[in-house]
């Protein structure tokens, strides 16, 4: 089999775990790295796991919506009356100069 060097830069840290995680299978960082890549390259591409992870999401977020959409609401509220009594409060001292 014909191979050709690859080389990529990592921090120490990394290194450090991918030396370990070799050692323990009794295999080369070499052997670790084809096996990853290959396994990564064959799974699904992110565009099929993000789909997935949308449908998954978009039900559930749109349960929350008019939840959401009630809370705001009451906030809208809320912030409307103590502008009004802010209002009054400021009407009154001005009144009582």
């Amino acid at each position: 089999m014909q191979t050709e060097r690859v080389t990529f830069l990592t921090s120490a840290d990394h290194k450090a775990s991918l030396d370990a995680f070799a050692a323990a299978r009794k295999q080369s960082v070499g052997h670790v790295l084809r096996e990853a890549s290959a396994q990564y390259m064959s799974k699904p591409t992110s565009t099929d796991d993000y789909e997935e992870a949308l449908a998954l999401l978009l039900p559930e977020l749109e349960a929350l919506l008019p939840k959401w959409n009630a809370q705001l609401d009451d906030m809208e509220q809320s912030i409307a009356e103590a502008r009004r009594a802010v209002r009054e409060a400021i009407q009154s001292v001005e009144a009582g100069k």
